[in-house]
């Protein structure tokens, strides 16, 4: 006999965040996963910034994820989630060295946008379950990378960027395009003091003198 817990786990729908800086393809996804009885869009974005918000407030379990968008991509995104649900990159580019850079970033799959709505579905139902999905022939460049017989370049280390935690990610985005310490806290509802904080650490780990040089270096790495 089924109990309540297990039928409460078969028909819990798939929970799922949009991110692609088109607002019509986002409406487009929006629509075909609606027509799956088990999925559930919860949420949608078109930057980074708003991604990552968006991302921690809702839990989904699968976040579909465009590659390139004007404030940092599909990379960015990943930096500023860290661990938390399961990335599946959704782009028009099929470029070896963009399939390569989000999955070492932690996505666990890349699609391109000539994917059908139900094999869309699929995908976002397999790599909640623990598979990596992969469109036709980009598996072999991840394979390639891996094995190192890629001739892609390995993407450059950041030591000073990637020792900043998801929040300290978002003030710094923030600062660059220009926010003060309150617009900051208002945004991300957190207080002023907390700011302060987080601001400092980011200078000090980015090894920044002052807010000016700290926005020419986030702009440097197309955060903004």
């Amino acid at each position: 006999m089924t109990s309540p817990e297990e039928t409460a786990a078969e028909t819990s729908p798939y929970r799922v965040f949009l991110v692609d800086d088109h607002a019509v393809f986002r409406s487009g996804v929006r629509a075909e996963l609606g027509r799956e009885q088990d999925m559930k869009v919860v949420g949608e974005a078109g930057g980074v910034a708003e991604a990552v918000a968006g991302i921690n407030a809702t839990d989904p379990h699968v976040v579909l994820l465009d590659v390139h968008m004007p404030d940092g991509g599909g990379v960015a995104v990943l930096r500023g989630i860290g661990a938390g649900p399961v990335c599946l990159a959704l782009s028009v580019s099929d470029a070896a060295e963009d399939v390569i850079a989000v999955i070492r970033a932690g996505a666990r799959g890349y699609v391109t946008k000539t994917i059908s709505g139900s094999e869309l579905a699929d995908g976002v139902r397999r790599v909640a379950g623990g598979d990596a999905v992969f469109s036709p022939r980009l598996a072999g460049f991840v394979l390639d990378s891996f094995t190192g017989r890629s001739n892609v370049p390995e993407p450059q280390l950041d030591p000073e960027l990637d020792s900043l935690t998801p929040r300290e990610l978002e003030v710094l985005r923030l600062l660059a395009r220009g926010y003060t310490y309150r617009e900051i806290a208002e945004e991300l509802f957190i207080s002023v003091k907390t700011v302060e904080t987080h601001a400092s650490n980011v200078l000090r780990k980015t090894q920044q003198s002052n807010r000016n040089a700290l926005t020419r270096w986030a702009h440097s790495r197309r955060i903004d």
